[in-house]
């Protein structure tokens, strides 16, 4: 019997007719101008800073701290998430996308409180990056040091 497939087809009809399709290239263009603009907004801020003096550690710092800051106040009022539904990864791929990460999920329990809420929800989303982060920093620091202290051991 062959219901059982025409059902499988006739439901893949269905979801191709109610999905809208989405425009790739105009997506992909705005996440390209919207990202290079994120990133340009932090070469003119790190520039200003090599300007006034500062070295580039410093200046990496304070554009950093900057983006991230600027991205947090912006989720706050709600307007990084417009930009994001823009933007898309273009968003989200910079250090910008991380700090929203973590505010976006802070603000959504804050009704539950500042310990069960806040404290509790907001590494949900930026909690699994920053073990695996430092787990494979880690693992890859034991790696280089065991390496390194093979090749620098000398026969006097």
């Amino acid at each position: 019997m062959d219901k059982p497939t025409d059902t499988v087809k006739d439901y893949q009809n269905y979801v191709d007719k109610k999905s809208p399709n989405s425009p790739i290239l105009k997506n992909c263009f705005n996440a390209f101008w919207v990202g290079g603009l994120i990133c340009a907004i932090g070469q003119i801020v790190f520039m200003y800073c090599k300007y006034r003096g500062l070295d580039e550690t410093s200046s990496s710092t304070i554009v950093s701290i900057l983006l991230i800051g600027l991205s947090a106040f912006l989720t706050g009022l709600n307007i990084f998430n417009k930009i994001g539904k823009f933007a898309g990864a273009g968003s989200l791929v910079p250090i910008t996308g991380f700090a929203n990460s973590i505010v976006s999920p802070a603000m959504e329990y804050k009704s539950e409180g500042y310990v069960m809420g806040v404290g509790s929800k907001m590494f949900t989303v930026a909690g699994p990056v920053l073990v695996y982060g430092i787990s494979t920093a880690i693992i890859v620091g034991i790696i280089y040091f065991v390496l390194n202290s093979r090749s620098s051991t000398s026969v006097i």
